[in-house]
């Protein structure tokens, strides 16, 4: 997918967190628009300020951002392109600073269990904050030797902070899946690997969601996430799949035919490549 076109793309979080890497990692030339929730880095494409939204979904060890869940299927924005970011967590500290001045560490509240074995190793206190970047932010701000922060090499370079340790992170696969929203859906033209998402309401009969999926089977369609939503009466009735397969293709439209006998508001929310991590293993 062509993305020269893009000048600006949202994300939550300060400059220099992953969302902000992962952004510069898929257009590079764009600028980062930080946002303080997520809510606010939606609202910044609906309201024009920026182009897409670069918005983290799941990780591969902290599993879904719950706050995404609920926040995708109102926001009417479309999934254009998906990215999966590597985690590569540096320890962070002031200019001069050593490992072994080291007496506190700043970090996300997912970001210190992802680190924990080198944390006690290094005998550190831990400290949460509401983002890496914003750590080193305030680690760069106290200038005090004996804070450091479990950031980005971004963060490191934004904050004027020295790389005391790389790979901080226990596990080599830590990855976060990204999705790019965009005011208007890009189908694409190909139609070998590509994802298409959907939201839908089962209908209150048994076995619904078996019946509802039952289409995408038969017509050798494969689902990579299927996610319910609980209503205020705790019933899951709303469901969020990434279903392998064009929109345009007839077995996905012989699907949709099925799934509308059980389903209700199937709401299309995005088509786009299989990004190439995919394929990996």
């Amino acid at each position: 997918m062509d993305l020269t076109y893009i000048k600006s793309i949202s994300f939550q979080g300060a400059k220099g967190a992953y969302s902000d890497m992962a952004c510069r990692t898929v257009v590079p030339n764009a600028e980062t628009i930080a946002c303080e929730t997520f809510e606010d880095a939606f609202k910044a494409v609906q309201d024009g300020r920026a182009d897409l939204a670069m918005i983290p979904v799941d990780n591969t060890i902290a599993g879904r951002v719950a706050d995404v869940h609920h926040l995708m299927p109102d926001s009417n924005l479309f999934i254009i392109a998906e990215h999966f970011q590597p985690v590569r967590h540096c320890l962070l500290g002031v200019k001069g600073s050593k490992v072994e001045d080291l007496e506190h560490v700043h970090s996300h509240v997912h970001a210190i269990p992802q680190c924990r074995k080198h944390i006690q190793e290094l005998g550190l206190r831990s400290h949460v904050h509401a983002d890496t970047a914003g750590a080193a932010a305030e680690v760069a701000h106290k200038n005090d030797k004996a804070h450091a922060a479990i950031a980005s090499s971004l963060a490191a370079e934004i904050y004027d902070l020295e790389i005391l340790a790389e790979d901080m992170q226990d596990a080599d696969h830590n990855t976060t899946r990204f999705l790019l929203l965009a005011p208007e859906p890009e189908v694409p033209e190909v139609s070998e690997n590509v994802l298409t998402s959907l939201i839908f309401t089962v209908r209150n009969i048994p076995a619904a969601l078996y019946k509802s999926l039952g289409g995408f089977a038969t017509n050798g369609l494969s689902l990579t996430k299927l996610e319910s939503y609980v209503d205020p009466h705790f019933q899951s009735a709303k469901f969020y799949c990434d279903i392998e397969g064009h929109p345009d293709s007839k077995a996905f439209q012989l699907a949709l035919e099925e799934l509308g006998f059980y389903a209700a508001d199937v709401k299309f929310i995005g088509s786009y490549k299989a990004h190439d991590f995919r394929r990996k293993g």
